[in-house]
C-alpha cells in the first residue's frame, strides 16, 4: 500500500485554494448578480461567502487533495 501523500505546502494550498475560489465566485456573479445587485457592497459579500465557503470546503478542496494525491503518486511512481 503506497504511502499518502505529504501534506501540500503553504503555496499548493495557495494555488488549490484559488482554483477553487475563483471559480466559485466567478459563477456566483454569474448567477446572482442581478439579484443581488441593489444590495450594498457587505451584505452582496456576506451572501456571497455564505454561499461561496461551503461549496469550496466540502466539495471543491477535498476534490483537489484527491487531484493533488493522485498526481503526486503519479510523479513518484515514474521515477
Amino acid at each position: 500500500m503506497p504511502t499518502p501523500p505529504p501534506p501540500p505546502t503553504k503555496h499548493q494550498l495557495a494555488l488549490m485554494i484559488w482554483l477553487a475560489v475563483f471559480p466559485t465566485l466567478l459563477v456566483l456573479n454569474v448567477l446572482l448578480g442581478d439579484v443581488l445587485r441593489d444590495l450594498g457592497t457587505v451584505p452582496r459579500t456576506f451572501v456571497l461567502a455564505t454561499i461561496a465557503v461551503p461549496i469550496v470546503i466540502y466539495g471543491l478542496m477535498p476534490r483537489l487533495h484527491r487531484v493533488r494525491a493522485r498526481l503526486l503518486t503519479r510523479a513518484g511512481a515514474s521515477r
